[in-house]
């Protein structure tokens, strides 16, 4: 999916990050609960007490008082009315808390006295009414609370000694249903916490396994680069380790490869040394001048074949290159050997890179131009954060399928390697090698105008 993060942190922390907040959800729930029951108890043990100190009040009085009373003992919280119809039976939604609050409340009595008690759902605000106040009952003022629960109200009815039914209809005070905004900034903090730590410990986790990508990227750029550090979590530390056994390993087999080629160089060298001196013996000046040509060519195949794969430039020290001055130095070269070429634009500045690799992968370039394309025009592009030089010919240009397959060594799009081309197929291969080298790129596209253009991307790191 693609709103699914793709960096490994960004899954861990799409995984991790739900669970935490899940788990303070289930924290503030539980909590909520426990604080309800707690809340229940004290709450309703004093209620209980003020209902049995009210009832004993009551029973002290003449019958006559007892209104009067009732009147001045009533507030929003507490109601208390005479003379009332007995309650129905409690709710069987509600009845374990009309047993609890009952329970409570004969324990404060402790005359063994009967007690009826009846939990309901709250009226509508403004609906709760006395007879101290208004003149006539109503049922309970909204927002009432029993035990916790918001939206409920008991009434509490207990006979005095004298038969008369006193009835109580209460509510927890406000404040005992309010938010615990304490406690949800603790586990704001908690959960903050909890994310900060999460993330760190994330980033503690994949930081090997990035530098383990960034040292295979560059393993390809350079062979020589020095080994990974082998530590980090077991499985990274085993992976660095194959790394570097594989990087060491490649080392020493092209090692071995360039000291086979070395030799064979060496070897091949003698052979054609004998045979340009037995060349020079033949009385045929033209036979001698096709047999020298088919020997310059077979050694030009030698040492390019020999350069391509060991890699020289590889070894060659990065310094800052005025590349103006290297292009013109190459045009001048070009126009010593008859060859036509115009600089167009300026880099921003001297750019990091191997010299002679660099005049190399360019001459390969113009080479390929005037080969083809009789001229060679170089246009230079720089932003500051990468370098663009583009060399355009005029030639017949690349078929299109052809476009990729010319950087493969000894690759050539005409299928000979006449003298009338020369080359040994081996020049893009060598240039593409050197751009790779230095974190850049090479590409070849056919112009709509005709003919080719090769497109040098070097960075400035």
């Amino acid at each position: 999916m693609r709103l699914l993060p793709r960096s490994l942190p960004g899954r861990l922390v799409l995984v991790v990050l739900p669970v935490l907040v899940a788990a303070q959800v289930v924290s503030l729930a539980v909590h909520m609960h426990e604080r309800g029951e707690a809340l229940s108890q004290a709450s309703g043990l004093d209620a209980a007490q003020r209902i049995a100190g009210m009832v004993r009040l009551l029973d002290s009085l003449a019958p006559g008082q007892r209104r009067d009373i009732a009147r001045a003992l009533s507030s929003p919280a507490l109601e208390v009315t005479l003379q009332r119809g007995a309650l129905a039976a409690p709710d069987a939604a509600h009845g374990a808390r009309s047993a609890l609050f009952a329970a409570m409340l004969r324990r404060y009595l402790g005359d063994g006295r009967p007690v009826a008690v009846q939990v309901a759902e709250a009226a509508p605000e403004g609906a709760f009414r006395g007879p101290g106040m208004h003149g006539a009952w109503a049922p309970p003022m909204a927002a009432a609370h029993f035990l916790g629960q918001p939206g409920l109200s008991f009434v509490a009815q207990v006979t005095l000694r004298d038969g008369v039914l006193a009835t109580f209809d209460s509510r927890l005070p406000e404040e005992t249903a309010s938010w615990p905004y304490r406690l949800l900034l603790s586990l704001a903090v908690l959960l903050g916490a909890a994310i900060a730590v999460s993330l760190l410990a994330v980033r503690w986790v994949t930081r090997p396994l990035r530098n383990f990508a960034d040292a295979a990227s560059e393993l390809g750029r350079d062979i020589h680069r020095p080994p990974l550090a082998e530590r980090g979590p077991l499985e990274v530390a085993r992976a660095a380790r194959a790394l570097n056994t594989m990087q060491a390993r490649l080392i020493a087999y092209l090692d071995e490869r360039t000291r086979v080629l070395a030799a064979m160089s060496h070897d091949l060298k003698t052979p054609i040394t004998r045979l340009r001196l037995r060349a020079e013996l033949l009385e045929d000046s033209g036979l001698k001048t096709k047999i020298t040509a088919d020997l310059d060519e077979t050694q030009s195949m030698v040492d390019a074949a020999l350069d391509h794969l060991r890699g020289a430039a590889r070894d060659e020290a990065v310094r800052p290159v005025d590349v103006g001055a290297l292009l013109e130095s190459l045009q001048a070269d070009l126009h010593e050997l008859g060859g036509e070429a115009t600089i167009e634009g300026a880099a921003a500045g001297p750019l990091p890179a191997k010299p002679q690799a660099l005049k190399r992968c360019v001459w390969n370039l113009l080479e390929n131009a005037v080969k083809y394309g009789a001229r060679a025009r170089i246009a230079v592009d720089d932003d500051g954060r990468r370098l663009r030089i583009r060399v355009l010919d005029e030639g017949p240009g690349i078929p299109a399928g052809e476009l990729e397959r010319v950087f493969e060594p000894f690759y050539r799009v005409e299928g000979s390697r006449s003298r009338a081309t020369g080359g040994t197929g081996l020049g893009l291969s060598i240039a593409r090698d050197i751009a790779d080298d230095h974190g850049g790129s090479l590409e070849l596209r056919n112009r709509a105008e005709g003919g080719l253009e090769a497109v040098l991307v070097l960075p400035r790191k």
